[in-house]
């Protein structure tokens, strides 16, 4: 008796097991991928975008850690000034961008805390649309007079508002940044009147101080040393709350108006939902970086201590920093 074999019936049976061992193999496959990729961040360049141009103490600060993160991280780590509105641009592109790790936004406080405060439509949510990677460092302000005014202590700045009242006026890189900010906490601290005059940023800004245009400025110690050095501005005092090392001999406000601390910090932000395993080797490589001799030593000299917290940290004093500063804007009837 023979067995009928149906045509196609093996063949049919071999594809299928086949087809079977293909489909096991490809998911086998996806897997170890998936594994892989995960265990390879990163495996491509990281951008560490700017909202404002070159040459500012961000973008110092930014380009002396990028080298040693990239050296860390084992990729190329690259600074992108995109300047404009103050910062927004610069954020708002961050806030869109893939949420994968390899773009990130480093900015001022005025970017983290007082614009959120001072502007209410702005295209993003410092809270919801972005993740807090790091407070990099901070850095107190200098208030830093025209030389030829016979003001040489905070004392006597304020004996001088008083007598000449109406005539005493602050410039600032803007409205509504930390130097102007700065100057309506100390009129009101003092109890004085000033005027406040905007420039579109910090160098027209200290120029008309030099001139004698306005009479004071406040504004970060890497813009004014130089000239503080030659003499074509004084140090009157600086706002944190101790004595900076590159100016030992110039007191505090603090130590005048009890209590006043103007700090403007920098820090570094990924999107949201950027996975926090990303978040975390981020925040891993720039705390290497700012413990490195080198860096240490380029941040002190421009007044600049690093700082390196954790991003649940820096969530933290984000919002803390905002709520400070929304009622300095509030108490000067501030608007943008």
């Amino acid at each position: 008796m023979m067995t009928r074999i149906v045509k196609g019936s093996v063949p049919s049976k071999r594809r299928m097991l086949l087809g079977l061992a293909c489909a096991v193999s490809a998911l086998g496959a996806a897997s170890i991928s998936s594994t892989a990729l995960a265990q390879a961040y990163p495996s491509q360049p990281i951008r560490i975008v700017l909202g404002f141009p070159p040459g500012g103490a961000l973008d110092i600060i930014a380009r002396v850690i990028a080298p040693k993160m990239s050296a860390d991280l084992g990729q190329s780590v690259v600074v992108e000034n995109k300047p404009g509105a103050g910062g927004v641009i610069g954020m708002q592109s961050v806030a869109r961008a893939e949420p994968d790790g390899y773009t990130v936004f480093m900015g001022t406080m005025g970017n983290f805390s007082i614009t959120p405060a001072l502007v209410q439509d702005l295209p993003y949510n410092v809270g919801k649309d972005f993740a807090p990677v790091t407070q990099v460092a901070s850095s107190g302000f200098v208030l830093y007079v025209n030389p030829n005014l016979p003001i040489k202590t905070v004392a006597d700045l304020i004996a001088y508002a008083k007598a000449n009242p109406g005539k005493t006026n602050f410039s600032s890189s803007g409205n509504g940044g930390l130097p102007h900010m700065a100057g309506e906490m100390f009129a009101s601290a003092a109890g004085i009147k000033m005027t406040h005059v905007p420039y579109k940023g910090s160098a027209p800004s200290v120029n008309d101080v030099i001139a004698g245009q306005v009479q004071l400025t406040f504004e970060a110690v890497a813009i004014g040393l130089p000239h503080a050095k030659s003499g074509r501005l004084r140090a009157l005092a600086t706002t944190g709350t101790t004595r900076l090392d590159v100016f030992p001999d110039v007191a505090t406000v603090g130590e005048t108006l009890k209590g006043f601390n103007v700090t403007n910090w920098f820090g570094m932000a990924a999107p949201a939902k950027t996975p926090a395993d990303r978040v975390a080797r981020l925040n891993q490589s720039v705390v290497k970086a700012l413990k490195d001799p080198d860096v240490k030593k380029t941040l002190a000299g421009l007044g600049v201590d690093p700082v390196g917290d954790t991003p649940a940290q820096f969530a933290s004093y984000i919002q803390s920093e905002t709520t400070r500063w929304q009622k300095v804007i509030n108490d000067a009837g501030i608007k943008p």
